[in-house]
């Protein structure tokens, strides 16, 4: 790995986030709703956008893999209109806080009630004899 280029990353990264903190005065009053690592931990090409490789990674990650019709759906109702390709992190903030209930925001919302009904039984299974055969 070429020191330069992961100095260059952290680089990016930090301006990035620079960025996006400063978005975030706008919304200063709902600002624990918002999640600015998790954005960015998304946004795949670096350019302060979720693309549809990284909505498609995003949803994968909570087990909710997409077909493409589907993504380019959420990403069109998030993105405000078919012709956009990315989701920017004002549309992101706009579909989080706003009234909206975009499919992705429910989504999102929902990701830790869900998580909660995944734990199960951890360990061998129990053993059967033969009174519990049908």
């Amino acid at each position: 790995v070429n020191k330069h280029s992961c100095k260059a990353y952290g680089h990016l990264k930090s301006q990035q986030e620079e960025k996006l903190n400063s978005i975030n005065e706008i919304w200063q009053q709902s600002l624990k709703y918002l999640k600015v690592k998790k954005y960015m931990e998304f946004d795949l090409n670096d350019k302060g956008d979720i693309d549809m490789m990284g909505l498609k990674r995003m949803l994968e990650k909570l087990g909710l893999a997409k077909t493409h019709l589907e993504l380019k759906k959420m990403m069109s109702e998030v993105a405000g209109g078919p012709s956009k390709d990315t989701i920017s992190y004002h549309d992101f903030l706009d579909m989080m806080l706003g009234k909206r209930n975009a499919i992705l925001k429910l989504i999102l919302m929902f990701e830790g009630m869900g998580k909660e009904q995944e734990q199960k039984d951890v360990g061998p299974p129990s053993r059967k004899t033969f009174s519990d055969l049908p």
